[in-house]
């Protein structure tokens, strides 16, 4: 039994001085980095224009950082979650430099506007590993994002200067001198996905405050407009011979134009009327014959029928001996 109590007792003092060693071993030294900065706007940065930075979702951090990051065992590409526990906002990003100075970062302005931070106020840095991006849906904040010719071309473009996306975040595009906003509403396999290498499917759902184009159509109401249609009906006006005009082989002008015959109204004939006649509609009549000329013996008058008489020869045939 001593012997017992002596083993529990140390088994005991070993525990308390590992959890004691367990709670001494700081941050930098685990395989999560977990840090806080002071955070400004890009235009605050000390030094040349870092208008690259305000394009993509990439921050600045100090040379520390860098010196804790290669201590731990973290994967690359190096992504970051950033949360303002005043607001309980957060958002993801990746890391451009570690020139910053000691204890700030530097963010894009649109990213410290989702995490409505205010110039010097605290955030929250730590390290993460998010899911390869395979969809994403984002939605244009004005309509005049439509005026650009290939949309999707432009996105991927400007998303090159990107780490990573989160559902919810309001992201600033830049092209032909102009911001663009848009909202991520959707992304998959996860809220958060990095976007690094990746193939991903993009869809835009319709701008905030489009409209459609309102279309005007008044059908017209036929219902009521009684159609004549015995006017549309073709007339007959038979064989009208020699009604053209002849010209002459040196050019000259004919000395008197010929008359066309006079026709006479009651030898025009109207033909059967097509009752399925629709305004617009054309009918071809295929294998249809004229009918033949036919000579009125009863009225006791013939009617003129061109080419019907018998030819003469000048060359007169001689008798048989």
């Amino acid at each position: 039994m001593a012997m017992r109590r002596h083993d529990a007792a140390r088994i005991q003092s070993n525990m308390f001085a590992f959890n004691m060693f367990d709670q001494a071993i700081p941050h930098a030294f685990r395989n999560r980095f977990s840090t806080q900065y002071r955070c400004y706007s890009v235009s605050m940065f000390a030094g040349s224009d870092r208008s690259d930075v305000e394009k993509g979702g990439k921050i600045i951090m100090p040379p520390s950082a860098l010196d804790q990051l290669s201590r731990l065992n973290i994967t690359y590409p190096m992504l970051f979650k950033l949360t303002n526990r005043k607001t309980d906002r957060m958002t993801h990003c990746g890391v451009l430099e570690f020139v910053a100075e000691e204890g700030i970062c530097y963010l894009p302005h649109w990213m410290m506007q989702n995490l409505l931070l205010e110039e010097g106020g605290l955030v929250q840095v730590e390290s993460v590993n998010l899911m390869v991006a395979t969809y994403s849906k984002f939605q244009p904040q004005a309509p005049d994002f439509l005026d650009i010719t290939n949309p999707k071309a432009v996105l991927e473009n400007a998303l090159r200067n990107f780490a990573c996306l989160t559902t919810g975040d309001v992201i600033a595009i830049n092209y032909n001198e102009k911001i663009y906003e848009l909202r991520v509403m959707e992304t998959k396999p996860d809220k958060a996905v990095s976007i690094i290498e990746c193939d991903m499917n993009v869809d835009f759902d319709a701008p905030l405050g489009y409209k459609e184009p309102e279309r005007h159509y008044q059908p017209e109401d036929t219902s009521d407009i009684e159609t004549d249609h015995t006017a549309f009906v073709p007339i007959d006006l038979g064989f009208r011979a020699f009604t053209g005009a002849g010209n002459r082989l040196d050019g000259k002008k004919k000395g008197v134009d010929p008359s066309p015959a006079q026709i006479n109204p009651e030898d025009i004939k109207r033909g059967i009327p097509n009752y399925e006649f629709k305004i617009g509609k054309i009918t071809f009549i295929r294998n249809s014959r004229p009918q033949p000329k036919r000579i009125e013996e009863d009225s006791g008058t013939s009617r003129f029928i061109a080419f019907s008489g018998e030819g003469q020869s000048l060359r007169k045939k001689g008798r048989k001996p």
